[in-house]
């Protein structure tokens, strides 16, 4: 079909849409095309943690293939999949929600509401990725020292790409969203988003990843992440979502995925999707949503690096010293990509020129993964922090 240019704001939609929107939805997710996988449940691709682990560190080509296949389930397949023990250690997992009760508790008297529920309805953590560094250093850099967290965001994003995080808890009880597509233009008003190109709202998918790594088990009782495979792919999508006969057919077809502790679920952000309704009568449905951003694009939120690195250094250096290996180890690159600033812009050109071999100035990855095989004091980190942020000062 070719992509109009524009859309009409409020252009109505005809049963000819609602029809090419059935067939698009409608497709069968073929095993043959996900050869990693093990198995296939209600359309959705399902993988096993130590499967991509041990498959990525074979060679270097074997980390593309993976990534290959990652990338063309979230694009021209269902658009989302789940990893199986994507977090192996689940004390891990115990003592970060003991961290996230205690932010609960301190931020209580200030309740925040999520997009989708009013304030006090759930419990929510807006950038749990930074108060979780601040709380607790130590089980921070455990818990983001993920390898699949680092294959998962590169296959779809890139290098260079930055992690946010929130926490969502839905207790007893807890209502339904109503169905969407994400961030960016799935936030935006259909009069906002009817304003940007077709071609550019396509585009604007491959920016950001959407994942929720599960904090407590989630039977359906508890109303796990509501699903439509295969729904990234209508072009007009994020005019459509509001619409009731697309909102009706969502109802009608969507589908869930049970997850277990230290699971997580990884989707395109274009994805028809909706948090369900917690049935149960006492179990809180504890997600940590991860929303994961190219290195051009704007983030949701903002994430104070340097504060980051200050609160954890000592917890990082040792961490990557227990490993082996140092910072080429894949757990060492994977926790050094997330909680530093892999892109070197924007910057200051006139303070921060390129160096004579490149176009690009020295990131700060490059400059933190200089100072963990250097083993910088606290002092020096302190330095070389302010360096790079004087450069960049316009």
């Amino acid at each position: 079909m070719r992509v109009q240019p524009r859309a009409r704001l409020q252009q109505p939609f005809t049963q000819e849409d609602l029809q090419l929107f059935s067939q698009t939805c409608s497709k069968t997710t073929d095993p043959s095309d996900h050869p990693l996988s093990i198995g296939i449940s209600k359309n959705v691709v399902m993988y096993s943690g130590d499967v991509l682990r041990e498959k990525s560190r074979q060679s270097h080509q074997s980390r593309q293939d993976v990534m290959d296949e990652l990338h063309r389930c979230l694009g021209s397949g269902p658009g989302v999949f789940v990893v199986k023990g994507f977090e192996r250690d689940l004390e891990v997992i115990e003592r970060t929600n003991e961290v996230f009760k205690n932010i609960i508790e301190r931020e209580k008297e200030h309740a925040k509401g999520d997009h989708f529920a009013a304030a006090g309805t759930n419990d929510r953590i807006w950038n749990s990725f930074q108060k979780h560094a601040i709380e607790d250093p130590r089980s921070f850099v455990a818990y983001y020292s993920n390898e699949v967290l680092a294959l998962v965001s590169e296959a779809w994003l890139g290098p260079g790409y930055q992690v946010t995080a929130q926490t969502n808890i839905v207790k007893p009880g807890g209502q339904p969203q109503k169905p969407h597509r994400d961030y960016h233009l799935g936030f935006q008003s259909e009069e906002t988003a009817s304003k940007f190109p077709i071609p550019t709202q396509i585009a604007s998918a491959m920016l950001t990843l959407q994942g929720a790594v599960a904090h407590s088990s989630m039977p359906l009782d508890s109303g796990p992440t509501q699903l439509l495979p295969y729904s990234q792919q209508f072009e007009h999508g994020y005019l459509a979502y509001r619409h009731p006969e697309f909102v009706d057919f969502f109802h009608q077809h969507m589908i869930q995925s049970e997850l277990e502790i230290g699971d997580a679920i990884f989707f395109n952000p274009a994805l028809f999707h909706a948090a369900g309704e917690n049935r149960t009568t006492n179990l809180h449905r504890i997600g940590n949503l991860l929303q994961i951003s190219a290195c051009w694009s704007k983030p949701m939120e903002t994430v104070d690096y340097p504060t980051i690195l200050r609160s954890t250094w000592s917890h990082v250096k040792d961490h990557i010293n227990q490993l082996g290996g140092g910072s080429e180890n894949p757990v060492a690159k994977a926790l050094l990509q997330a909680i530093t600033d892999g892109y070197s812009f924007p910057t200051n050109l006139d303070r921060d020129p390129p160096p004579a071999n490149s176009h690009c100035p020295e990131t700060q990855l490059e400059r933190i993964t200089v100072g963990v095989k250097e083993g910088w004091t606290l002092d020096t980190l302190e330095k070389n922090i302010k360096e790079l942020q004087d450069k960049r000062i316009a």
